[in-house]
């Protein structure tokens, strides 16, 4: 006898969605140990993997020509992990406008929760994180279970929403 699994309904799923889920998510980063102040020391997140990538396979998975990575996964109690890529070679990237804003085309934010935002985004600020303008704010979005958030920019420039 066949069986059929019953779709789960939720925040992007759907009967016919096409993406499933996601596993990590990956920033660029300029120094690995600077990011790892905030992310590791100040929010908690451990590591869970690390290694150095370069080659032909590493240039063609970042359509960079002699793209040689340092390479660390962080991850929290639950969900998706982030993943710092490190340029070693080339150096040529550059950083975040440093007048981007949450409106702007080039904005990206990954959403942490916290269980104590206060103190998170204390935390966060003291480890070389920015304030965004407009601070804490009340957030009705009961999809993702968030009451209230803040955001910040990591010292590469990524949004961060630390939210409660």
């Amino acid at each position: 006898m066949a069986t059929r699994r019953r779709q789960q309904s939720g925040p992007g799923r759907s009967a016919g969605a096409a993406v499933l889920g996601i596993d990590h998510t990956a920033i660029a980063v300029g120094d690995t140990e600077r990011s790892l102040r905030l992310y590791r020391a100040a929010l908690g997140l451990r590591i869970a993997g690390a290694s150095e990538n370069y080659g032909t396979e590493q240039e063609h998975l970042n359509a960079v020509f002699g793209a040689h990575l340092r390479i660390t996964a962080l991850r929290a109690g639950s969900g998706p992990w982030i993943e710092f890529l490190e340029y070693l070679s080339p150096r040529d990237g550059r950083p975040a406008p440093a007048d981007l804003h949450a409106n702007d085309l080039d904005h990206w934010q990954t959403v942490l929760h916290a269980r104590d935002l206060p103190r998170a985004l204390a935390s966060a600020t003291a480890a070389g994180a920015t304030v965004a303008p407009g601070l804490a704010t009340a957030v009705t979005d009961a999809a993702y279970r968030i009451e209230e958030a803040a955001l910040v920019n990591d010292p590469d420039g990524h949004g961060l929403l630390l939210a409660r």
